[in-house]
């Protein structure tokens, strides 16, 4: 029997992770700076307006500065080296961090909801011209951290809550500037609460994608885009491999899968060669590159086998 984990790929995965993380803290400080500034802007022009919609699509953004804050913290906390207590370091930080960022999501959408129930029936006066103009503004300011989000936010949970935020935000924009425009050339102000209601909607489908993944993380499930039994094939399809067992696919934290596998062998057979092209399957077809192999004679007897795992 033999145990093998794959460190050399293990460490080029690491360095390739820590230069992708540090890029995307440094646009996480340029959205949290952008943020900030129009965040007083929109919250002062809400009250002025008497707009919900803009207040609304204001107190999203005050989560989002706080949000940021949060992502920020975690990429760095993230980087803290693994300790014997803690054998994966510190990745699941961020994961934490998007946990909170979804929850937060669906408290604001269900406050806006409430908040647009009460004016259905306590119309307010609001001021469409500066109501359209200031959600304009955040329009452009989100466009912008969402155009420096991009690239890391497809890979990166914790990135993605933000970047999810500042779409949710994005659209809240625009529904704000339908509002105001509608309430400012026809004097319908029906339309902020109306519009108030379409921005929650847009926030709780967002925040309900990011909790569902989340959750998949933390409880270990296999990782989007890669499927067990392909993987068992590619395995077992390796010359000398009878059969394998014990097979789990699961993520530290975003794009860092790892995998284990028990690799049963024919007699006489060089466990390093099946080893080798084992790893090499795993790292070129699934890009998994933290893999811990467990190669079995023929004839050994595995004890031990927890009945809830799945079988392989």
């Amino acid at each position: 029997m033999d145990t093998h984990h794959s460190q050399e790929h293990k460490h080029t995965h690491s360095h390739r992770e820590v230069k992708t993380k540090g890029t995307a803290t440094q646009s996480l400080i340029g959205v949290l700076i952008l943020s900030s500034v129009y965040m007083v802007v929109e919250i002062l022009g809400g009250l002025w307006s008497g707009s919900l919609a803009l207040l609304a699509d204001a107190g999203h953004m005050t989560i989002d500065v706080a949000a940021i804050a949060l992502s920020i913290f975690a990429a760095w906390i993230a980087q803290r080296p693994a300790t014997s207590e803690k054998t994966f370091g510190y990745f699941r930080a961020e994961i934490l961090a998007a946990l909170v960022n979804g929850v937060t999501l669906v408290v604001i959408s269900l406050w806006i909801c409430y908040q647009a129930w009460e004016r259905f029936y306590t119309p307010h006066l609001v001021r469409g011209e500066w109501m359209t103009g200031i959600a304009a503004g955040g329009l452009l300011v989100n466009l912008l951290g969402l155009a420096l989000l991009h690239r890391h936010g497809q890979h990166n949970l914790n990135t993605r809550g933000v970047w999810l935020h500042l779409l949710t935000d994005t659209l809240g924009s625009i529904a704000a500037i339908v509002a105001g425009f509608l309430v400012w050339k026809w004097g319908w102000n029906l339309a902020d609460p109306i519009m108030s209601i379409v921005i929650s909607l847009f926030i709780l489908y967002g925040s309900w994608r990011l909790l569902r993944e989340c959750v998949d993380v933390l409880l270990e499930s296999v990782p989007r885009g890669l499927d067990v039994g392909e993987i068992k094939r590619a395995i077992e399809a390796v010359s000398g491999v009878i059969e394998i067992h014990d097979l789990h696919v699961w993520t530290v934290t975003s794009g860092i899968p790892s995998l284990s596998v028990h690799v049963g062998l024919k007699e006489s057979i060089d466990p390093g060669i099946v080893l080798s092209a084992v790893t090499k399957i795993l790292s070129e077809k699934f890009h998994i590159d933290h893999v811990t192999i467990q190669v079995e004679p023929k004839g050994f007897n595995h004890l031990g086998e927890d009945c809830n795992l799945m079988k392989t």
